[in-house]
């Protein structure tokens, strides 16, 4: 939803109804992940996307008709072997897809949503997608780390669901639990979907080059919030990194020990060291590779560089274990030469080492494209209310 709320909220402000489809669970090979939206406005415009196109023409209709007729409705999309080309994905993926009429009156703590995650405050959107009783479906409740909001349809469903999203929350999860239809831990009948929105991750990119330019501009269209740092103020400017959040005038290894210590580094967070000069590049790394657990160390440099910068490191008493972790020389081998080739190498292998994956060509594998993990066919609920389309 994040990427289409400022669409969203024209209509929600201007007071009309619109039809919000929303990607709540994904089986085997689908298209498009857990969270992903498409909005129908009522005038009919779409923006967004649940399928890549497998689909949309079909969920538009259903978004159209939820918006006459006010009832929100769960929908899956898959394919059959005898008519793949059917509505349905041809990929061979399946995907439930929640349609809900999204008004003010529906949702009224919109606006707060919407100021929260422009403001970078972790916020939880949960709705609910199934239950027996028709009027829970499609209500809603806001959780933040002080509270909750709104009414899913009981107190204990509402106490339930909000401690178990607090703990989702602060992970960045967005996915669907499951309880009985009053919220019990044990039982089947009620069924959430929860988007949290939390702060963008950080990209700490280290060494005012050229080449640091470049991977700002790469990790911001990721959605990183990318700081440059580098104790040159000659080199450190805003001017010179246009598509970096913040630019910080500071040695490296005092800037991230104080970022560490004010608590702003978390597992999502990404360091890449770029200066390959040792009086900037190993202090740095010490931090880096004593510090809290993140999703990503890399260092540049040319092969003979990254052996003096290892050497360099074990005589300051960086242990083995640590060393590890280190993506050095950094990035994937595309050839690349230029700073905007090697970025693409770069974001490339953090990426690969985000989700899994092994950087060869496609074309070369057997496995399964999407390395997150997904349930077998056999897992899937046996539910008479949901249709398997196609």
């Amino acid at each position: 939803m994040r990427e289409i709320l400022a669409d969203i909220m024209t209509g929600w402000c201007g007071g009309t109804t619109a039809g919000l489809a929303t990607v709540v669970r994904t089986f085997k090979s689908a298209p498009r992940p857990p969270g992903a939206t498409m909005l129908v406005g009522a005038d009919g415009t779409v923006v967004g996307s649940v399928s890549g196109g497998c689909v949309e023409g079909a969920v538009y209709d259903l978004a159209t008709q939820v918006v006459e007729d006010g009832q929100a409705q769960l929908v899956r999309y898959g394919i059959s072997d005898d008519d793949a080309f059917s509505v349905g994905l041809t990929c061979g993926g399946i995907l439930d897809i929640f349609v809900e009429p999204l008004s003010r009156d529906t949702f009224a703590l919109l606006e707060g949503v919407q100021q929260d995650i422009d403001a970078g405050r972790a916020v939880g959107v949960v709705t609910v997608i199934e239950h027996p009783d028709p009027a829970w479906l499609g209500r809603h409740l806001v959780v933040r780390s002080t509270g909750v909001e709104g009414d899913l349809g009981s107190e204990r469903a509402n106490h339930a669901v909000g401690d178990d999203v607090l703990g989702l929350l602060a992970a960045g999860r967005t996915t669907t639990l499951g309880y009985g239809p009053d919220g019990e831990r044990r039982g089947e009948g009620l069924r959430v979907f929860v988007s949290s929105y939390a702060p963008r991750p950080r990209m700490l990119v280290f060494g005012a080059i050229d080449f640091a330019a470049a991977l700002a501009q790469a990790g911001s269209f990721l959605g990183y919030r990318v700081t440059v740092c580098d104790a040159r103020a000659l080199f450190a400017t805003s001017s010179r990194f246009p598509g970096a959040d913040e630019v910080v005038v500071d040695w490296p290894h005092r800037y991230l020990a104080a970022e560490v210590a004010a608590g702003r580094i978390d597992g999502r967070t990404v360091i890449c060291v770029l200066t390959h000069d040792p009086k900037f590049d190993v202090p740095v790394l010490e931090v880096a590779l004593a510090g809290p657990t993140v999703a990503y160390i890399g260092a540049m440099g040319s092969r003979r560089t990254h052996l003096d910068r290892m050497a360099r490191l074990r005589e300051a008493g960086v242990d083995e274990t640590a060393l590890a972790t280190l993506h050095s020389p950094i990035g994937l081998d595309l050839g690349s030469r230029t700073p905007e080739e090697t970025a693409i190498s770069i974001v490339a292998e953090i990426i690969s080492t985000q989700w899994g994956g092994s950087g060869l060509p496609l074309g070369r594998l057997a496995d399964p494209i999407h390395h997150d993990k997904q349930p077998s066919l056999e897992a899937l609920p046996n539910d008479s209310r949901v249709g398997v389309n196609g």
